[in-house]
């Protein structure tokens, strides 16, 4: 098996990307960025609203629709209501991103070797995986520009047959301005054409240029044609949004310039590694191929300079960095791999040892760290417990055995199987952490219609609230007196806080008023830092009098 996946690296990269995420996709709790991703796909399919977009009926044009409109056709084809089918086209393009990590690598080194090590970096890096669940248009929009980036470095390098490859560029280009706008164009496009004029030089300009206007075009007739529906459809609320957005870019989640410096953290295990192969006077006279070090050394670095000229800053928002700082990082533990039996320098012997040891420890230490966190549960989960246990425990004693002996290629390969067992088995251990006034409000809308009556909400419904009722619901307020409320003799009402005293005076002089239960979908008790006021509401039943 060793041997068929160093042959077929691309299989490797889909079957260990399908073997680590699939199993466990669902254990997670839909976050607040996919409930309102969701419940567009939902009023997609349900409403037929696949390009004027809405979320709970109203509209929603902040995002590009090409990944609701693949999410919604997954839904179609395994299920609506499935986490597993909403959550399986991200998961693919967390593939695609490693596929054309491993092409973008080989076609700068001609190395297979160190392209499908590059890739399965870029695979354990934790917010690579973590941005499907915070922010999960993200992964959309970067992996079609690896692609288009992966054609764009085959226009610039090859002298002729290149037509393909600029078709192929101006496509994926568009599609990736059709997931989110232009963000993955300065985040990742941009970087990467600065790092490359400055290391490879741009050749045959004038003899391209047409292949070059032709990427323009393509990419704007792919990437605008939306926009300039929507624009024309509902201009008044599109110009509404626009503004909005706009003025979040200078006015909203402000943060000093320096704010992304610590980005190489993000990478996770490989935190040490990568801060270690951002060290260019280190690593220059180290590396195999120095022209291609100093590409991705200044991809990464231009991408995190371009991202800190904008004010608004989110740690999300550094994810397509991982994507060059993984290939940077592939220099670094190739060198230990050629050289590290011969290292006798404790100033180069340390940090490896501190940071693969500290992994070995993290899984020999498993079975009491996770028994101490979750030992008020964790009879309930006991096979989870155990498989968990002896899988972590034997791969943290491994890597100290293959530490000691100095063979980083075992030790690699170790760590990037330590990555993947924690998802596949320690992952639904997360099921442990319990809140004894969780209340999943999955079971009101049979209820509802099984009592025949509408619900409205009032004051504030989070999107999970939403996405997990299952139904759009219709928003009234009492803040501006009582003039609009529902004609309905009998109707539900979901609400984020009790009625002030006053307000509920004049509800009572017309409905009875009955306070039947109080949602809550936090995981985490009261007294956990996870906790979140958003996730609950009060549900009501009003009768007239």
């Amino acid at each position: 098996m060793i041997k068929l996946f160093k042959k077929y690296p691309i299989l490797s990269i889909i079957v260990f990307t399908l073997v680590m995420l699939l199993p466990n996709l669902n254990v997670i709790d839909v976050s607040i960025m996919e409930a309102r991703n969701f419940i567009t796909a939902r009023e997609m399919v349900d409403d037929g609203n696949w390009l004027l977009t809405t979320m709970n009926g109203e509209p929603r044009y902040e995002k590009p629709p090409l990944p609701t409109w693949l999410t919604a056709i997954s839904g179609m084809l395994f299920g609506l209501k499935s986490t597993f089918a909403l959550r399986l086209p991200a998961i693919l393009f967390i593939m695609v991103i490693g596929i054309y990590i491993f092409k973008i690598s080989k076609i700068a080194t001609e190395d297979i070797s160190l392209s499908t090590r590059n890739a399965f970096i870029a695979l354990t890096s934790f917010y690579i995986i973590g941005i499907t669940i915070e922010a999960p248009w993200d992964i959309f929009t970067h992996g079609f520009m690896c692609i288009a980036i992966y054609h764009l470095f085959s226009v610039f390098k090859k002298e002729k047959n290149y037509w393909k490859h600029s078709l192929l560029a101006g496509c994926f280009l568009g599609l990736s301005f059709l997931c989110k706008g232009p963000i993955s164009m300065y985040a990742l496009m941009l970087p990467f054409l600065l790092a490359y004029g400055f290391t490879f030089k741009y050749k045959q300009v004038k003899a391209k240029a047409f292949s070059f206007v032709s990427i323009l075009i393509l990419t704007f007739a792919i990437g605008a044609w939306w926009y300039l529906y929507v624009r024309f459809q509902d201009p008044a609320t599109f110009n509404a949004i626009t503004q909005k957005e706009t003025s979040n870019w200078s006015s909203y989640n402000i943060r000093p310039f320096y704010y992304y410096w610590s980005f190489f953290v993000q990478s996770g295990l490989w935190t040490i590694p990568a801060f270690i192969s951002l060290l260019y006077p280190y690593l220059k006279s180290r590396v195999s191929y120095l022209k291609v070090y100093q590409f991705s050394i200044l991809w990464t670095l231009f991408a995190v300079v371009l991202l800190s000229i904008i004010p608004e800053k989110k740690s999300r928002y550094l994810m397509p960095v991982l994507i060059p700082l993984a290939i940077n990082i592939g220099f670094y533990v190739d060198y230990l791999i050629k050289h590290f039996k011969n290292m006798t320098d404790k100033k180069e012997t340390i940090p490896v040892y501190f940071n693969f040891g500290l992994i070995a420890f993290i899984g020999i230490a498993f079975p009491i760290l996770s028994y101490v966190f979750l030992k008020d549960t964790i009879s309930n989960h006991l096979f989870s417990y155990i498989l968990a246990s002896v899988v972590l425990f034997s791969i943290g004693v491994f890597i100290l055995l293959y530490l000691k002996k100095k063979d980083m290629s075992k030790v690699f390969s170790l760590t990037v199987l330590f990555f993947a067992c924690v998802i596949i088995t320690a992952l639904p251990l997360t099921k442990g952490f319990t809140n004894e006034k969780y209340n999943p409000i999955t079971g009101l809308k049979a209820e509802v219609k099984k009592q025949g009556i509408n619900m409205y909400g009032e004051n504030y419904i989070s999107p999970e609230m939403l996405w997990y009722y299952g139904e759009k619901i219709p928003f009234i307020s009492f803040h501006d007196g009582l003039d609009n409320l529902p004609d309905d003799d009998k109707f539900g009402l979901l609400t984020k806080e009790t009625f002030n005293e006053k307000t509920l005076t004049k509800l009572e002089g017309i409905y009875y008023i009955k306070e039947i239960t109080t949602y809550n979908i936090n995981r985490f008790p009261e007294d956990s830092k996870q906790y979140n006021d958003r996730l609950l509401n009060v549900y009501y039943i009003f009768e007239r009098k």
